[in-house]
């Protein structure tokens, strides 16, 4: 790998590591993971073909291509808030500093951090702290990024010359499909200076938008903080004459969080999304179905994606700093529509976003997250780039970053999942008609 050499790494036999009792089980650089194991072969009379996909298996080799006692390792968190943040960052540091490296830093407020104190006078950033597992020991406990994050602030060819300045060997990019594309073409100018970089990406994206993967780390976290806010609704839709409970989650383009939720919590009604139309009028549409919701029980529960029903409202045709489109409230929109329709409804609205991107990971996103750092390190070692790291089928892998971009993953409307949830709540498919 760029020409330099293989080493044991310090958990094999006779490493530094092993005579602590560290030595461990090493992953076999032809072990591969089915990215599809579900194999149909045989429908609507025909035989299907089957392409068996296979991603790298993660994890540590016994031959590593960097001496970890030289190694300058940098993370950074780009975007927006997620839970498990700290908790990847905590990771990685440890994992860092078991195989020996010395030199951790820690980039301040996402890309932009990377021009530290050079940045205008006017508005000052920090410059890149040192990273110690004395440091980070107890960042889990609370939410958010000891690191900060923003949007935007990509100018590649000038992170890469402050990586060369800064003698950076291993860049952990955390963040979701926007920071990977920006992680990719930092790999692609690494290359062509001759720098032997690696840049490993780890998937933050709450909507739990991320091709190939099983789920994103914070997902888990989210649908359970979800969950309250949605059973809150309920109790309130409850406890008026003619209650509706409105809750906007997240989902720009991926409706994962709105319906796990909603299946979750037992309590919702309707469930819109953005991978489905959402018609507010005709006997067909949302609106008719909420009222005879509410006539039938007196109350209904009402969970919309935030990116729901911009087919009616119009694109902005805006962007923020990220590259995302800058969404119109449909919920909103849908509040407002509903209280003409219906003027005696009593509408409790509630947007629970902030209070769920800063929360804390619960436990199944906590081990998710510590998994994810510690592999993240062990593909660096291994001579890895331009990839990322996260669980499909089941298996923890090393997916090359350009497919995990190519699209957003969204929910399938005909697909079982959503299936199921549309038979829980008895939700009917919408139409004008």
């Amino acid at each position: 790998m760029y020409g330099l050499e293989k080493r044991p790494s310090p958990f094999a036999e006779g490493g530094s590591l092993w005579e602590f009792g560290l030595g461990q089980r090493f992953i076999d650089n032809r072990d591969s993971v089915s990215l599809n194991p579900l194999r149909t072969s045989y429908v609507g009379g025909e035989d299907t073909a089957f392409s068996d996909e296979r991603a790298v298996r993660a994890g540590a080799r016994e031959e590593i291509y960097y001496d970890p006692k030289r190694v300058k390792a940098a993370i950074v968190t780009c975007g927006g808030l997620c839970p498990g943040l700290n908790d990847v960052i905590r990771s990685i540091t440890t994992t860092l500093e078991d195989y020996g490296c010395e030199e951790i830093l820690g980039i301040k407020y996402g890309f932009r951090g990377f021009f530290g104190d050079e940045a205008a006078d006017a508005n000052p950033l920090e410059a890149p702290m040192k990273l110690t597992s004395e440091m980070v020991e107890d960042i889990q406990i609370t939410g958010g990024s000891m690191l900060g994050s923003s949007r935007g602030g990509a100018d590649m060819p000038a992170i890469v010359q402050k990586i060369e300045d800064m003698g950076i060997d291993f860049l952990f990019v955390i963040g979701g499909n926007g920071s990977h594309a920006g992680a990719l073409a930092i790999d692609k100018l690494c290359r062509e200076k001759g720098l032997t970089t690696s840049v490993i990406g780890v998937p933050k994206t709450i909507d739990n938008d991320i091709l190939l993967l099983d789920r994103t780390f914070g997902f888990q976290t989210a649908v359970d903080e979800a969950v309250k806010a949605i059973r809150s609704a309920n109790i309130e839709a409850r406890s008026a004459d003619n209650g509706v409970g409105l809750v906007r989650l997240m989902g720009r383009q991926s409706g994962f969080i709105a319906m796990h939720a909603a299946l979750a919590s037992g309590n919702t009604d309707v469930c819109l999304i953005p991978e489905i139309d959402c018609p507010l009028e005709g006997d067909g549409g949302v609106l008719a179905h909420i009222k005879r919701v509410v006539e039938r029980q007196n109350h209904a529960v009402v969970v919309v994606a935030e990116g729901a029903g911009q087919e009616q409202l119009g694109m902005i045709g805006e962007t923020d700093a990220s590259g995302n489109p800058i969404l119109q409230n449909f919920a909103k929109y849908l509040q407002q529509k509903l209280k003409d329709a219906k003027p005696e409804c009593d509408i409790k609205y509630i947007d629970p976003t902030y209070m769920v991107r800063a929360c804390r990971t619960n436990a199944s996103d906590a081990v998710y997250c510590s998994i994810l750092g510690q592999n993240a390190v062990h593909a660096a070692f291994a001579g890895l780039s331009a990839v990322t790291v996260g669980m499909c089928s089941g298996h923890y892998v090393y997916l090359p970053i350009p497919p995990v971009i190519s699209a957003a993953r969204t929910v399938d409307p005909e697909g079982r999942m959503f299936e199921r949830l549309r038979f829980a709540i008895g939700q009917p498919t919408f139409s004008k008609t």
